[in-house]
């Protein structure tokens, strides 16, 4: 290594902006032992994946739906791995029984490190059709909904935590059709760069993943395409699809020791297409061409 090399011990390598930082990174750093993390909408898709993947992780669940069979079987899986999961079986628009719930999980684990805003929904319509009732609803379901469930998971973060709003792509780029719920995700992401400042002297970090293209049943419900449309073009730049793992993916790291210094931003599970910015590659083009 030339003159010099590095080393792990004596005085001048405890002066050294790498070896002398306490933050150094090891393996352990990854994981997730001893958290409480509450996943919103954990009955399926992205946030039984999420829950599932934090639990492997290390962390204890909270996870809170209306769909009954299939949150019992994503805390099933999660009990499987040795870890608890304290489930609430309502509808998070309305908020007495999140209240009470969140009172439940507070009881239950006496505190809480992590809130995933995963819950949402939608459906295809023009602006000009869609009701005032309707409107309410996209509106209650995707943003009020979110900035309830904050409020009431700070009081139980005393020792921080992270907050992780799932938005979409759509949050960063027009979306004809879904204009309300796309709005609303915007609102939660400028939200949680505004919550980042607010809350960092209380040791809470707030971050948004936004994906794309994430082949769900919610998606399938709306029509929403994730696959080649026989047009020979891509949906997306990356020659995989993208999975519901790859968010829960996302949502490890900002839970996690891993991403103590990121806070305010969003992470692109899009498989490039908000880079793409509309370009599409051809489905015949090989791998390595």
């Amino acid at each position: 290594m030339g003159d010099w090399e590095w080393t792990l011990g004596g005085h001048e390598s405890d002066k050294d902006p790498i070896w002398g930082d306490g933050n150094i990174l090891d393996p352990s750093s990854v994981l997730l032992t001893g958290k409480v993390a509450v996943v919103t909408g954990g009955a399926r898709g992205i946030g039984a994946a999420t829950a599932v993947a934090l639990a492997r992780f290390g962390a204890d669940l909270a996870i809170c739906d209306r769909e009954a069979d299939d949150m019992a079987r994503t805390a099933a899986a999660v009990e499987a791995l040795g870890h608890r999961c304290l489930t609430g079986l309502f509808d998070v628009r309305h908020p007495e029984p999140r209240d009470a719930w969140l009172a439940e999980v507070g009881e239950a684990y006496g505190r809480l490190d992590v809130l995933v805003n995963n819950a949402g929904g939608t459906f295809n319509s023009p602006f000009a059709d869609i009701s005032l009732k309707g409107e309410a609803a996209l509106i209650a379901e995707n943003f009020t909904q979110v900035t309830g469930f904050i409020r009431g998971c700070i009081p139980l973060m005393s020792e921080g935590g992270s907050i992780i709003n799932v938005t979409s792509i759509e949050a960063n780029r027009a979306g004809p059709g879904f204009s309300i719920y796309s709005a609303m995700k915007a609102a939660q992401a400028n939200l949680a760069k505004s919550l980042s400042l607010e809350l960092a002297t209380a040791g809470i970090r707030v971050n948004c993943i936004a994906p794309d293209v994430i082949p769900t049943d919610a998606e399938r419900l709306i029509g929403a395409e994730s696959t080649d449309d026989g047009s020979g073009l891509a949906p997306q730049p990356w020659l995989e699809s993208g999975s519901v793992h790859d968010c829960a993916a996302a949502v490890v790291y900002l839970a996690g020791d891993l991403s103590r210094f990121v806070t305010g931003t969003t992470i692109h599970v899009d498989g490039g297409s908000l880079a793409a910015a509309g370009w599409k590659r051809r489905t015949a083009v090989p791998r390595d061409a």
